[in-house]
């Protein structure tokens, strides 16, 4: 079992890419940080996400890891921040969202969601096809399958960091060619 005290060495393993460490910290702060969001966010859905989110980051950014600081505040800190961005996008959509309805006839505004909607999912689908087999695969049985990060790791005996890793690859590859051809981004988020 871990020791706080073995916390500086984790660290400084997870710097030297060592994915164990990574799952070790995970299994520490996953299901606290979890807990954390989802007092905030009021969707467990919204929370593992999050979850995923910071713990991706945290990888990415493993070089910059300071072992003789807080772990705990770092990830704490990132999580609140990480939700104050949630709320401020979804407080920017809602304007949006607002804007449109007063700014839109009824009919339009029908029509325009139902061709946006249609055609923005089947481009998602196309997008979704192109992605390598496994990134595929993890992708299709988060979203499509609803599993989380876990039972798909458990499933096809890799890491719960591997996993996150090829989520939110797929999602960044996502918004970024629906941001080069300019589809509605803000339907993108309400949908992934």
């Amino acid at each position: 079992m871990f020791n706080l005290r073995d916390e500086p060495n984790l660290i400084n393993r997870l710097k030297n890419n060592d994915a164990d460490a990574f799952d070790q910290l995970f299994q520490l702060y996953g299901q606290r940080l979890y807990d954390f969001a989802l007092k905030y966010l009021k969707s467990e859905s919204e929370a593992e996400e999050m979850v995923q989110v910071i713990f991706v980051r945290l990888w990415e950014n493993r070089k910059s890891l300071r072992s003789e600081y807080s772990f705990k505040s770092y990830l704490y800190t990132v999580t609140l921040n990480q939700i104050r961005k949630f709320f401020n996008k979804r407080a920017i959509s809602l304007k949006y969202m607002a804007y449109l309805k007063d700014n839109m006839s009824e009919a339009d505004n029908q029509m325009s969601d139902s061709i946006d909607y249609g055609s923005m999912l089947r481009r998602i689908d196309e997008i979704i096809d192109k992605f390598p087999e496994r990134k595929k695969q993890i992708f299709l049985k988060s979203r499509k399958e609803g599993k989380t990060s876990k039972e798909i790791a458990q499933e096809l005996n890799i890491s719960v960091g591997t996993v996150d890793n090829q989520i939110s690859d797929a999602l960044r590859i996502i918004r970024e060619v629906l941001k080069k051809e300019g589809i509605a981004v803000l339907l993108y988020l309400a949908l992934f």
